[in-house]
């Protein structure tokens, strides 16, 4: 909901926080005692949903987002793969901003990570600005675990999205990579020196898509004491903390149900060419759909007019656009 606040204007005074729904009370208390973070929560929640969105683009269920609470429709409120990656891409969004922000010098209360120093086997010199990917992982431990920490964390749905939660971390820390400088004269690599970066968040979000389209149907078990999701069928190979968990089979995503959140594949565009899930016959379910012309105008016969000019003639062509029923 943080990242549909366009109407708010920075988060920097208490009263805000006071106003901001689907924040539990302790949440609220973490938005007081560090409102100079906040703003960095709000743009990793809009990064969250701009990659589940792109992620998406040509499934069923397009991450599509509604301007109620939960602002996934019902759809994250049943413990489906959806689900799981909703709450595994917006914990890792707002680790990458947070991040980014200490990076940058955006916040007072972290910087660049400075443990990165010395000499490396390799033979390069740490030095720049490592991305302080410590300080955004737990901001988004403490900020997000915190909803299902304050029930218990013991219910079967609490475990799932506290696994979920921490796969989306799992996803930037598991693939942070080495950056370098090369010094020397005339641009030789004499020496170099190096810092450690987060990966671009598209490479977080195809990580996660993957766990998601191999994700775990689990159920509680104990062991000893201890509640824990272990795989429903005994056959699988147990889990990683870097894979997605759910509980529930999905819907099919077909038809208009507004009441579970399901906005159905009405008036969705298909690819009449492929088989895949965007073919046409799959992503409409087996309804049918409709064909329109419509005339693009486009630039061709560029032609480059010296000294700074480029001139290009319009072109028109008739593309046919399918449509679900």
């Amino acid at each position: 909901y943080l990242a549909k606040l366009s109407s708010v204007g920075s988060i920097s005074e208490e009263e805000t926080c006071e106003k901001l729904k689907g924040l539990i009370q302790r949440q609220v208390q973490m938005c007081k005692r560090n409102l100079e973070v906040m703003d960095s929560v709000r743009r990793g929640a809009q990064l969250a949903i701009e990659e589940c969105q792109y992620q998406f683009r040509n499934r069923r269920w397009n991450c599509s987002t509604l301007d109620t609470l939960p602002v996934f429709g019902k759809v994250v409120t049943q413990g489906t793969r959806e689900a799981a990656f909703v709450y595994a891409i917006s914990s890792a969004g707002v680790a990458f901003a947070v991040t980014r922000a200490c990076s940058s010098g955006e916040l007072d209360k972290c910087g660049c990570d400075r443990t990165v120093q010395g000499g490396s086997p390799q033979g390069f010199q740490w030095s720049g600005c490592s991305d302080n990917i410590a300080y955004g992982v737990a901001f988004s431990q403490s900020f997000i675990d915190i909803r299902e920490r304050s029930k218990g964390a013991s219910s079967n749905r609490a475990l799932m999205n506290l696994h979920n939660n921490e796969a989306g971390r799992k996803a930037i820390l598991n693939n942070m990579r080495v950056e370098c400088k090369c010094h020397g004269v005339s641009g030789s690599c004499e020496f170099k020196t190096c810092w450690k970066a987060m990966p671009p968040f598209r490479k977080v979000g195809n990580v996660l898509k993957e766990k998601f389209d191999g994700a775990t149907e689990v159920e509680q078990s104990e062991i000893g004491s201890t509640k824990v999701l272990v795989p429903k069928n005994s056959q699988f190979k147990p889990h990683t903390d870097e894979d997605l968990v759910y509980l529930d089979s999905s819907p099919d995503f077909c038809d208009h149900d507004l009441k579970n959140g399901v906005l159905g594949t009405s008036g969705r565009q298909c690819n009449k060419t492929s088989k895949a899930i965007d073919g046409c016959e799959l992503m409409c379910c087996g309804r049918g759909f409709h064909t329109d012309e419509v005339e693009v105008v486009e630039r061709c016969s560029c032609k480059f007019h010296w000294c700074c000019s480029v001139k290009c003639k319009p072109c028109h062509r008739v593309v046919e656009i399918h449509t679900c029923r």
